[in-house]
């Protein structure tokens, strides 16, 4: 213990440092637990799919969603979603909706836009479509 008190006395920028990046680890944590936005893996995906009928809206580019995508999902427009136009989607208001983007960062902000505005069940696909296609997961391609 004496060891620790001399480190943190003769390193007091770092010790600041070490207890930042630990109170924002630890916050990132809480906030996942408590967020009514959860992230998910592609097994869960399916599983929503499948067996509550789940909706996949893809915000990647159009370019990419024709090239590759999940089968059955839609694309979303990202400049819309962000300002928070979801015309259309009322009918899945109550469904299961999952949200995929290239790395699941856009799609968690759009997540957070859906659920306040009276979404019910929002998912983000954790990892976005790489962890889809990682996964070994079948794409489908085309408009």
């Amino acid at each position: 213990m004496e060891q620790y008190i001399e480190f943190l006395g003769r390193n007091p920028i770092l010790s600041i440092i070490w207890l930042v990046l630990a109170a924002m680890l630890v916050s990132s944590w809480l906030k996942g637990m408590f967020s009514k936005i959860r992230q998910i893996n592609p097994q869960q995906l399916t599983i929503l799919v499948n067996r509550q009928e789940g909706q996949v809206f893809d915000m990647r580019a159009q370019k990419e969603f024709n090239n590759s995508r999940i089968a059955g999902s839609e694309h979303m427009n990202v400049e819309k979603a962000k300002q928070n136009d979801f015309a259309g989607l009322e009918k899945f208001k109550t469904k299961p909706i999952i949200l995929v983007c290239n790395t699941g960062m856009t799609a968690s902000g759009i997540a957070s836009n859906m659920y306040k505005a009276g979404f019910e069940q929002v998912y983000v696909l954790s990892g976005g479509f790489g962890a889809w296609q990682t996964a070994g997961l079948p794409t489908a391609s085309g408009k």
